[in-house]
């Protein structure tokens, strides 16, 4: 086998676990539609399901997790849109895709922060321990503390936190479901939050 076979198998390999993840996807009533709008291009059914685990991902994202070109993720891109099977909003430089009409404009803000690592792990130690100051959040971080109060003012300016009485996450149930249900495409400290998220069910932000 050469290693132009190897790759092509690997890419194969990544586009048929994404269609059968989006297939198997418990918040899809999406995967069933998705599937049959898009049967018959490998690549699509990939990039259906993808978005159905990874909601938020952003075009580069997209394209290099599933090892796709550009151009081969413009195309699909623009035939799952055409079939209302996936939208696109604008996220400061971002364009960023969801499934369609699965996420109020709230949470396509929140899963677009989400899918940052310095604001998901604010918005997430903020939920595991909502009296956290800015100090707090710059040592569990291990970033500085200009660099909490820059995204601080960027998620208040989103809407997904409140400054009037120290740091306070807006609809902090919402938030913790997406972290909860989109886990494991959010990285460790999110899947170790997740594992325990049953005692934050309750939260009264």
């Amino acid at each position: 086998m050469t290693p132009s076979d190897r790759v092509d198998d690997d890419k194969r390999s990544t586009l048929r676990r994404f269609a059968a993840l989006g297939a198997a996807s418990p918040v899809a009533g999406f995967a069933e539609s998705a599937a049959a709008e898009t049967r018959g291009s490998d690549a699509r059914d990939a990039i259906a399901g993808y978005l159905s685990t990874t909601p938020g991902a952003h075009f580069s994202k997209i394209r290099d997790d599933l090892q796709l070109g550009t151009g081969e993720t413009q195309h699909h891109l623009r035939q799952l849109e055409d079939q209302g099977v996936v939208e696109r909003y604008r996220d400061g430089d971002y364009k960023r895709f969801v499934p369609a009409g699965r996420f109020d404009e709230f949470e396509k803000l929140a899963l677009g922060y989400l899918r940052r690592d310095t604001p998901r792990g604010m918005l997430i130690e903020l939920l595991l321990r909502p009296d956290s100051t800015a100090g707090d959040l710059a040592d569990a971080l291990d970033v500085s503390p200009p660099t909490v109060s820059k995204y601080a003012g960027e998620l208040e300016d989103a809407g997904l936190l409140s400054r009037a009485d120290g740091y306070a996450v807006e609809r902090p149930e919402t938030v913790l479901v997406l972290v909860v249900r989109h886990a494991d495409s959010f990285g460790d400290r999110a899947r170790r939050f997740a594992r325990n998220a049953d005692q934050f069910l309750a939260y009264d932000g």
